[in-house]
């Protein structure tokens, strides 16, 4: 081979390897010497770890994604938990809108309860502590038919919504009658409607561990997930893009709200507990953002805003987070799920968050942190 020939190989070879080392930050961050990653990293198979990190690219005011992942794979089913809540109460939002005389001040009643609820109250509580009873109450407005054509029409497909999280029967597709009280004086009742009867999921991992708590009896046999909610995360990522970037997705595929209940939507996704009245001792900022600060329980840096949503039941955790450090001129957004059940046993409230998950999502955020440093 040619000295020239020798130089051209030499330098392809280069910037090869320097591209792949750019590609690969996610594959970086796993690999860190911090403890509480490596402590998952040892076996990510058993934690059925999956992630998303997303590098924001901007380019003369246009905005595109560089997404990277790990395992990534929706057809692995994971229980969602309270991500379910974030299209809940987008999409309450989305068909008020399509109301005249409401706003996000707009108060209602539900079937059976005389007291009035407001669309901005519940909507708070559902990001800044992921209150069920919240999320409940704005699902009932919507019902499962709704939101699941809602994501289909938008693109934010695979996703299936097929029970509530709270309630004495969540999985009853007759959803409840609601009484509109508009900004006008007037007063407006959907009446209750019967939602499509659930069927099962297909697919891989829908039968998880060894037994399940059923009361105070022990079942064992492998815990069911066929008939529970659905949304890999794929689909969770994309709809945090969706809200924070609309103008990055075509017109068909945005949430139909207004700018005003965007900026709504937003600020209740980065609100911190204590600026919502709740006690801080209880409700600490990490409450709800676990990325980044999920081990501990300071007060969270003002220059750090998280818009997010997490989940967390039945062992497994995942959050979907768009951090922003305008200050560091740090932004991305990152998505994750896990399982810690080392017993197997599910519903017995035995689950590794605090000594596992807890400390791998703040290390994974801190590590993505300071990786996305411009």
């Amino acid at each position: 081979m040619s000295i020239f020939k020798k130089c051209i190989f030499f330098f392809v070879a280069l910037v090869f390897f320097s591209c792949g080392s750019k590609k690969n930050v996610l594959e970086k961050v796993l690999a860190s010497d911090d403890k509480k990653i490596k402590e998952v990293m040892k076996d990510p198979k058993q934690y059925e770890l999956q992630i998303i990190y997303t590098q924001i690219v901007r380019n003369e005011g246009k905005i595109t994604f560089k997404d990277y992942t790990y395992h990534l794979d929706a057809s692995n089913y994971f229980y969602p938990a309270s991500t379910i809540k974030f299209p809940i109460a987008i999409l309450a939002l989305e068909k008020l809108n399509t109301i005249a005389n409401t706003s996000v001040n707009t108060n209602f009643t539900i079937e059976g309860n005389s007291e009035k609820l407001k669309f901005a109250d519940e909507i708070t509580k559902v990001f800044a502590v992921s209150d069920n009873v919240a999320s409940s109450n704005l699902f009932e407005f919507i019902g499962f038919d709704y939101i699941n054509q809602k994501m289909k029409e938008k693109g934010l497909e695979p996703f299936k919504i097929t029970h509530r999280l709270s309630g004495s029967e969540p999985s009853n597709p007759l959803v409840k009658s609601v009484t509109l009280y508009k900004d006008d004086g007037s007063t407006e009742v959907f009446p209750s409607k019967l939602n499509e009867k659930n069927t099962p999921l297909v697919l891989n991992n829908l039968v998880k561990g060894t037994g399940f708590m059923k009361g105070d009896k022990l079942v064992n046999e492998p815990f069911d997930f066929s008939k529970k909610n659905y949304y890999p995360l794929e689909t969770l990522h994309n709809t945090l893009k969706r809200i924070i970037f609309p103008e990055a997705f075509n017109e068909n595929e945005r949430f139909k709200i207004t700018d005003k209940e965007r900026e709504f939507i937003l600020f209740s996704m980065q609100n911190l507990p204590r600026n919502a009245g709740y006690d801080p001792k209880e409700y600490f900022d990490s409450y709800c953002k676990f990325l980044m600060f999920g081990d501990t329980k300071n007060q969270i840096p003002e220059n750090i805003k998280i818009y997010n949503k997490i989940g967390q039941a039945y062992g497994t955790m995942t959050e979907t987070a768009y951090i922003v450090d305008t200050e560091n001129k740090v932004e991305f957004m990152v998505s994750a799920t896990m399982l810690v059940n080392k017993d197997g046993i599910f519903n017995d409230n035995v689950y590794e968050y605090d000594s596992v998950s807890l400390p791998f999502f703040a290390a994974l955020g801190r590590e993505l942190y300071a990786k996305s440093k411009l």
